[in-house]
């Protein structure tokens, strides 16, 4: 239910807030550059057989090229994972920040999260209003631990088939089996998960399309923040912490560079979602 509260102020649609630091858009960059590369290079390599995957090939250099690309994007990827998990272990151990572990600022799933998607249903369909959305939300935890478990699991497997002298001598050779299959199946549902359903909450919905720059920008207008995240806007006036992140406007130079990036990202995308269902369909 809209409250004055959520009303926008006047002026509120020309002040903005930082919402994402420069560690995280920076992160996040080299995540979307990594997981791009890695899906651009590893289709090929999985559906080698096709004619497609050979022109596809052909036109990184070779399989062998692309293999050897796959594996530079995989470094980067471990790189981004391993300064991730430094970043957390850093705000747990070495400030006592256990706002990561519970809290609005913590992307841990909550009760409140299944509140929220249990309200939202309703909301699509007409029977109440919209949950009033606090700094994340449950589709935006959902997106980052699907990508977490993935990076995780997509690793482990891709470094034991990269590697297979080494583990070779303390595994069975039938690991390498579950290895090569767990890898690109998962592999697969990353790419699918993560150009369609995290392309459609962060770019393609209505309120956001056709795109939402802010993980470019790190910035967020008060008006947009106020009307999305209404709880977390009014926290932030009883906290107190509003000046706190007050920021000026994203220059213009940067929401260009941000639209041009997310365009390139979000067209490539859906190509590769494309390729694999005319692969799986053919």
């Amino acid at each position: 239910m809209t409250t004055p509260a959520d009303v926008p102020t006047p002026g509120a649609h020309h002040r903005f807030v930082r919402r994402f630091d420069a560690h995280d858009r920076v992160l996040h960059g080299l995540l979307m550059l990594s997981f791009l590369g890695l899906a651009a290079t590893g289709l090929p390599l999985v559906f080698s057989d096709a004619p497609w995957a050979s022109r596809m090939a052909a036109l990184l250099g070779s399989f062998e090229i692309a293999g050897w690309l796959h594996r530079v994007c995989a470094t980067l990827l471990i790189i981004v994972f391993a300064v991730h998990l430094t970043r957390l272990f850093r705000r747990i151990v070495g400030r006592k920040d256990w706002g990561v572990l519970w809290g609005p600022y913590s992307m841990v799933p909550q009760p409140r999260d299944l509140t929220d998607l249990i309200g939202h249903m309703r909301w699509f369909v007409g029977r109440g209003p919209r949950p009033r959305f606090d700094r994340y939300t449950y589709w935006e935890k959902f997106d980052y631990w699907a990508v977490f478990w993935g990076m995780g699991i997509i690793g482990a497997s891709g470094l034991v088939l990269w590697f297979p002298i080494f583990f070779s001598q303390f595994m069975p050779g039938w690991i390498f089996n579950v290895a090569l299959l767990i890898h690109g199946e998962e592999a697969l549902l990353a790419v699918g998960f993560i150009f369609t359903m995290h392309f459609f909450n962060g770019h393609l919905r209505p309120e956001k399309f056709p795109m939402d720059r802010v993980i470019f920008t790190g910035r967020v207008s008060e008006a947009e923040l106020q009307e999305e995240r209404p709880d977390e806007y009014a926290r932030l006036i009883r906290e107190g912490g509003f000046e706190r992140i007050r920021t000026d406007p994203p220059p213009d130079w940067l929401v260009r560079l941000g639209t041009v990036i997310g365009a390139v990202a979000v067209t490539v995308g859906l190509l590769l979602v494309g390729l694999i269902l005319y692969a799986v369909l053919t």
